[in-house]
Parts: structure tokens; sequence; C-alpha cells
């Protein structure tokens, strides 16, 4: 069984599609059960082999979780993470780990794409020609393990 239900799945998909409706940038979400090591490097890993640095302006945000080791990280390329403030992203994991601790993930999760997509359309606003250049919804690291 999933950590979220298809109800949660679909907000958290509603909730990035929303997000970007202001902005040219792109957020997605990675999840997995166990972290082998540091989240932020595990989060790295998977913010290449997802694309995330193949937007156009390089400006991919991605929230990874482990789930049972209850670990998580963001990471914003190299086009947001210049123009946002140092503590941007921990700020973010402040709000996100509130919601965790009171144990709602799916709230987290979404009050971090709020955020982030607060920060993307401040500094890349939607444009009439943007494509959504990555898929929404949620990637399961888990099942796509060979």
């Amino acid at each position: 069984m999933s950590i979220f239900t298809t109800q949660e799945q679909e907000q958290i998909a509603h909730a990035i599609t929303e997000a970007e409706k202001a902005t040219s940038g792109e957020i997605r979400i990675a999840v997995e059960k166990y972290c082998k090591g540091d989240a932020y490097e595990r989060a790295t890993i998977y913010f290449h082999e997802l694309g995330m640095d193949q937007t156009s302006q390089h400006n991919g945000v991605l929230i990874y979780l482990a789930t049972e080791d209850h670990k998580f990280a963001i990471i914003g390329d190299r086009g947001i993470n210049k123009l946002v403030p140092s503590d941007f992203w921990d700020t973010t994991k402040t709000a996100m780990r509130a919601h965790f601790m009171a144990g709602n993930l799916c709230e987290g999760v979404i009050a971090g794409i709020a955020l982030a997509g607060e920060k993307l359309s401040t500094f890349f606003p939607n444009k009439n020609d943007d494509v959504n250049e990555l898929p929404n919804d949620i990637y399961f690291i888990d099942q796509h393990k060979s």
C-alpha cells in the first residue's frame, strides 16, 4: 500500500498543477521508504535521474521524502537557487516539518509545493507559451527500482 491514498496523490498532483500555473518552474515529488545515507545526497541523485536539471530555465524543484526513515530534502536547480534567499529551502523545510510532526504528511508536502510555487512565480512568472516540461504526479522510487 502506498504512503499516500489515491485521493492524497490527486491532491498533491493538483497542488503542483496549481502552483505551476503561476510559474514556468517545475515541481516534482519523489518518495521512497528508506534513504541510504544523507537525504540531500539521495535527493540529488533523483534530481538528475528525473531530469530536474534539464528544464529550459533551470528552475526545477524536487521535494524528496524517505517515509520510513523520516527524512526529506528539497533541491532547487541553479536558476532558482541563485535568486532565492540563502535560507529559503530551510524555512520551507521548517513549514513542512511542522505538518509532518503533527502526522499530516500530505499537508506538509502540499505546504512545501505552495511555498516553492510562490518563490518560483516571483522569479519565473508563467509565460503564455509555457510548456509543462515534467509530469506532476508523484514519483515512487520503490516502484521503479529493478
